[in-house]
């Protein structure tokens, strides 16, 4: 895979990573903030634990990403990569649907972006 591609994913794991800390540990601060006008905000405490469950999902997915990078077959990493950056991008979608168009452009776009550098390399 090229350093292009692995970087991308880097950077699509690491944003995993920041979401499971906003859904997980800053449901209340964070995520109201990131998500205001969404829902009401009296609605944040009420699904903490919806959150601290969405967040999780994302630490998986942002595992899966890591862990293409550390994988030494490059067939296999790119086939890890490729089925991480689709459930990134199936959940952006899904994200947008749901909640907010704006998941597509922060979640959907890096991971197509990464997917399509990974196909290319």
């Amino acid at each position: 895979m090229s350093l292009i591609a692995q970087i991308l994913i880097g950077v699509v794991a690491f944003e995993h990573l920041y979401i499971l800390y906003m859904e997980m540990f800053a449901w209340e601060t964070l995520g109201k903030k990131t998500f205001r006008g969404a829902m009401p905000d009296d609605m944040f405490p009420k699904t903490k634990i919806l959150a601290m469950n969405q967040g999780a999902y994302n630490g998986f997915l942002a595992a899966g990403l890591i862990w293409s990078l550390l994988i030494s077959d490059p067939v296999w990493s790119k086939n890890i990569a490729l089925f991480f950056l689709s459930c990134v991008i199936v959940a952006g979608l899904v994200g947008a649907i749901s909640a907010s168009k704006k998941i597509f452009y922060t979640q959907s776009v890096p991971a197509i972006i990464a997917l399509i550098f990974v196909l290319l390399a």
